[in-house]
């Protein structure tokens, strides 16, 4: 089976070395938590992955090809991104809403009413929020909206940096569970919560030490 993400060798550096020779293999399906301390390069890495950072040394490969400029638009058009500092623009929630899906990227990609109402009653999210002005709009229910837009999107692979950090426990556990549990879904998340650590449905990857922990 073909990789769909794959780091060989890649070393990155600033005022320090982040990465030294970091290889890694992810296969379609994979359920993957990163952990290490902080500044160790957990985000630096989702950010090499995005095509947001490119002065690294390696390769990585995408499905088997090669990342470049040329396919980075392509490979992006797949992966969910969702970052623990949801931000908004200015002005009601559902101007961005509108905004997302209208999209060259995302014009095909037409949900249903029963399609949102589904995902916005799994999220524990009224629709009433999408009239929100976005500074009236709480660190919870930015993660919220931003998982909703994400799955409604349909994306295969999903990256979360810290994604459910703000949501309450019984949620937080509600959430991990369904992304543990969707075979068909690739997803590699930043978090040292319990929710996805004590679980045997994802691998944990240590970035401090370069190695997967057994």
């Amino acid at each position: 089976m073909v990789p769909v993400l794959e780091l060989r060798k890649v070393n990155l550096s600033y005022e320090k070395k982040i990465f030294q020779d970091l290889n890694l293999k992810i296969y379609p399906g994979d359920k993957v938590v990163f952990i290490g301390s902080s500044g160790i390069g957990k985000t630096s890495l989702f950010k090499i992955i995005l095509g947001f950072i490119n002065d690294y040394q390696g390769e990585i490969l995408f499905s088997g090809e090669k990342v470049s400029k040329q396919n980075i638009w392509k490979i992006r058009s797949q992966i969910a991104y969702i970052d623990q500092d949801v931000s908004f623009p200015e002005g009601k929630v559902t101007n961005f809403w509108e905004y997302v899906f209208s999209l060259k990227a995302n014009q095909k990609i037409k949900p249903s009413l029963e399609e949102r109402e589904n995902i916005f009653t799994f999220l524990e999210l009224p629709f009433s929020v999408l009239e929100k002005k976005s500074e009236e709009v709480s660190g919870g229910e930015r993660q919220r909206l931003a998982l909703a837009i994400a799955l409604l999107l349909k994306r295969k692979i999903f990256l979360l940096d810290e994604a459910t950090s703000s949501l309450d426990r019984k949620l937080k556990k509600k959430v991990v569970d369904y992304f543990l549990n969707q075979k068909s879904l690739t997803v590699l998340s930043i978090s040292h919560d319990s929710e996805w650590l004590d679980t045997n449905k994802a691998k944990v990857f240590n970035l401090e030490q370069n190695k997967w922990q057994i």
